[in-house]
């Protein structure tokens, strides 16, 4: 039996499986050995023999990245080429991008990778069209832009999203908060900090046993589900944030317009006439989490024009001095900030001070 046919056959057999207390943990079992044989799908098992597919192969250039995601034909190419002014063939077929197309666009001092990936079809997890490659590409982006025709039904949406989660990606999700050990000897030690809904001891029994794993420490610290678990055991999924591009808004009336912007996380746009660019830009700053930090020469003014970024989890004074360069740390003294993250302007700090978005440093050298 291949795969794909076994895939099959477990997701045809959770499908008649009624959901209750007593067949979750048996909803759980099929849930690892599905994403184990997701996984073996995506990496295939025996030696380097013809490598795993080839993928796009794309320097990541400028401070972040931004993956354009969605099915063939829905204005992803004419969205790249008006956002970034770099050429993407457009035609009215589908499948006309073969190749992943890079653009960079400056916005507010910071430069983003734009790329334009070529179109995904359903069952692309599972290896059909290009779009294995293409969910690869999309796994190294800081933000995913999903592009939807509004013409087209919302089941589009969901397709796209049962692809991606296929593949370990999740979308505006934060990871589970599980604390997982692996351990020598002692069994499976399993503990709760609050009520459970779903899991039990024997259901994380049975779902690590799948894995082969008898010895863990287990914490849950908020209501999980066995999804969850499986994602914590597999240790390979990407959290991403993700924005819904409803383009073609040209074609609809107002009233239309006003519900889907009710929707979360979608922006609507006309890719064709260039409407609502500046509200999809702001939104993707949002969802980018970046943090700005101007540099200052000492006795000169601050160069506003271009700011070093930096993501918003790692911006103390010490990941600013790597940006630049790995020998500035050894030569560092203290620096000089001004801005929203110290009390006085200026003030002394050392290399842990977190600066906030728009802050002035000033490097003092040894």
């Amino acid at each position: 039996m291949s795969l794909l046919a076994k895939i099959a056959e477990i997701e045809a057999e959770m499908a008649r499986t009624q959901k209750n207390k007593a067949t979750s943990n048996h909803l759980g079992l099929l849930k690892a050995r599905l994403a184990k044989m997701r996984r073996e799908l995506i990496t295939p098992k025996g030696g380097t023999g013809g490598g795993a597919g080839e993928g796009f192969d794309i320097a990541k250039t400028g401070d972040a990245r931004i993956g354009f995601v969605g099915f063939p034909s829905v204005g992803k190419s004419t969205l790249l080429s008006n956002l970034a002014g770099v050429y993407s063939e457009v035609a009215a077929y589908e499948f006309t991008t073969l190749t992943t197309v890079p653009g960079v666009i400056r916005y507010k001092g910071a430069k983003i990778q734009l790329l334009d990936l070529p179109g995904i079809i359903e069952g692309a997890k599972d290896g059909k069209g290009r779009g294995r490659q293409v969910i690869a590409v999309a796994r190294t982006c800081n933000l995913i832009l999903i592009v939807l025709d509004v013409l087209k039904p919302l089941g589009h949406k969901k397709l796209i999203e049962h692809e991606l989660e296929g593949f370990g990606i999740r979308l505006n999700k934060k990871p589970p908060n599980i604390g997982f050990k692996k351990k020598d000897k002692g069994g499976i030690n399993f503990t709760v900090t609050c009520p459970q809904s779903e899991l039990d001891g024997d259901a994380v029994k049975s779902i690590l046993a799948e894995y082969k794993i008898h010895n863990a420490d287990i914490t849950l610290r908020s209501d999980c589900t066995a999804d969850d678990l499986i994602d914590v055991v597999e240790g390979n999924r990407v959290y991403v944030p993700c924005i819904y591009v409803l383009n073609k808004i040209d074609q609809i009336s107002i009233e239309e317009l006003d519900i889907i912007y009710k929707v979360p996380h979608c922006v609507p746009i006309s890719a064709h006439s260039r409407w609502n660019f500046d509200d999809l830009l702001e939104k993707m700053w949002d969802y980018l989490h970046l943090v700005r930090i101007y540099t200052k020469p000492k006795g000169q003014l601050p160069d506003y024009t271009s700011p070093v970024v930096l993501p918003t989890e790692h911006t103390t004074v010490e990941d600013f001095c790597l940006k630049i360069h790995k020998s500035l740390l050894k030569e560092l003294k203290y620096a000089l900030v001004w801005g929203a993250s110290v009390k006085h302007n200026p003030q002394k700090v050392g290399k842990d001070h977190v600066m906030e978005d728009e802050d002035v440093i000033q490097l003092v050298k040894k």
